[in-house]
């Protein structure tokens, strides 16, 4: 009796704790891997030529980097207002949009805008006049 039980132990352990400690130590993707998730991303949403999401990938390889740069020079800095790290971001997004305007055709940019983009578009708006109002 005591062995089943001791069995039972041993085997709990092995399939319960042993991969929920595992699924703890995945490491999150990269800023690359997660630029690749992306275009892969917005190839399937709005059915991507090749060559699009070629540009896209680039794109975003290229600025999100760029984009955690400038949050670990404010980071540096000992920067805390939150406002600031905003405007850091809606500055690269603003970036990435018009780049994606200028790869996508009229139908995959509306579908785009429609994904949440427009959302996030006139959020940054929104902002962007706020700040200029002060």
């Amino acid at each position: 009796m005591k062995l089943k039980i001791c069995l039972l132990a041993v085997f709990t352990a092995l399939f319960v704790v042993i991969p929920a400690s595992a699924q703890q130590k995945q490491e999150q993707p990269d800023i690359f891997e997660q630029a690749e998730m992306e275009a892969d991303r917005l190839q399937r949403i709005l059915d991507l030529e090749d060559w699009q999401a070629f540009y896209v990938d680039s794109t975003l390889k290229h600025d999100f980097p760029a984009m955690m740069a400038d949050y670990e020079e404010l980071r540096n800095s000992k920067v805390s207002n939150t406002s600031m790290y905003i405007a850091v971001q809606d500055k690269w997004m603003e970036q990435i949009d018009a780049t994606y305007k200028k790869i996508f055709t009229e139908e995959q940019w509306a579908a785009y805008l429609k994904q949440g983009a427009g959302k996030a578009q006139k959020a940054r708006a929104k902002r962007r006049a706020k700040a200029e109002g002060k």
